[in-house]
C-alpha cells in the first residue's frame, strides 16, 4: 500500500504567525496532536504538536536551569529555550523543516522513518504541496480496516477513494479527520462527527459512488460541549461479539 492509500486528505493547518493559543484550540477542538505550518505562501515549512506546549510560561512549565547548566549550556540554547517558552505565535515554537514523505511512498517507508524519527506524524506532499497528512492513528485504522483480507487495493478502489473523498468533502457537514480506505469495492470510513445525522449522510454519500459494494461505518462522535466520545456503531457491535 501507498501512503495516499491510507493518508487523512483534508489537514487542518496553521500559519507561522497564527497565535499560540487560536492553534491549541484548534487542535483540541478536532481531537489532533499536530498541526502543519504554512507561510504566507502556502509552503510547509513546520510542525507543531502538542509537545510544543508542554513548556510554556502560561502554565509555569518553563525549565528551571542551575547556574552552572546555564553556563554549561551557553546563551544560544537558553536563548532558544526563551523564544519556545514565551513565543506567542506558531513559528516561535514550531518544528521547522518537518520530515515528509511523497504521496506514493510505500507504508514500509512510512514506518521506517516514524520509527528511525521517533515521530507520530508525517505530511504527504505531491510536487512539494502538502496533500494529506499519515499518523500512526492512520496506520491503526488501516491494519483493522485491512485485517478481513490481505487484497490490497486497487486501481479500481483508488477511483473509488478518490471519489468518494471528493464528494464528501464538498460538503459542508463533512466529519473532521475524515479518512477513507477501500477494498476490493468495500469502503471504511473513518473521522469526527459532532451530530449523528453526519454519520447517516455520511454513509448515504459513499453508497451512491459507483463501485461500492459496502460501507462500514468508522466515524467516532464527539459532545462538543463535554468532549465526551462514543465508538462508532460497528466498532462497538465487534467489541461485544
Amino acid at each position: 500500500m501507498r501512503a495516499y492509500q491510507i493518508m487523512t486528505p483534508r489537514v487542518a493547518t496553521v500559519r507561522t504567525d497564527t497565535p499560540i493559543a487560536e492553534a491549541a484550540e484548534l487542535m483540541l477542538a478536532k481531537r489532533i496532536s499536530g498541526l502543519p505550518v504554512l507561510d504566507t505562501a502556502g509552503k510547509l515549512v513546520g510542525i507543531v504538536s502538542e509537545g510544543d506546549f508542554v513548556r510554556r510560561s502560561e502554565i509555569g512549565t518553563q525549565r528551571q536551569r542551575s547556574s552552572w547548566l546555564a553556563f554549561l549550556f551557553g546563551p544560544g540554547k537558553l536563548a532558544a529555550e526563551f523564544v519556545r517558552e514565551e513565543g506567542r505565535t506558531v513559528g516561535d515554537v514550531m518544528t521547522q523543516d518537518p520530515v515528509t514523505i511523497a504521496e506514493d511512498a510505500p507504508l514500509e517507508e512510512v514506518v521506517k522513518i516514524m520509527e528511525r524519527r521517533g515521530i507520530k506524524r508525517l505530511p504527504v506532499l505531491r510536487n512539494g504541496t502538502l496533500v494529506g497528512i499519515v499518523t500512526r492513528a492512520n496506520l491503526l485504522q488501516a491494519v483493522a480496516n485491512l485485517a478481513r483480507t490481505a487484497v490490497p487495493p486497487s486501481a479500481s478502489d483508488d477511483e473509488v477513494r478518490k471519489q468518494i473523498l471528493e464528494s464528501l468533502e464538498s460538503q459542508s457537514w463533512c466529519p473532521t479527520g475524515l479518512n477513507v480506505v477501500v477494498r476490493d469495492g468495500a469502503v471504511d470510513l473513518s473521522g469526527i462527527i459532532t451530530d449523528d445525522r453526519q454519520r447517516s449522510a455520511a454513509v448515504v454519500a459513499a453508497k451512491n459512488v459507483a463501485g461500492v459494494k459496502t460501507v462500514h461505518d468508522h466515524l467516532c462522535w464527539v459532545d462538543t460541549m463535554s468532549g465526551i466520545y462514543i465508538d462508532p456503531r460497528e466498532d462497538e457491535r465487534a467489541k461485544a461479539s
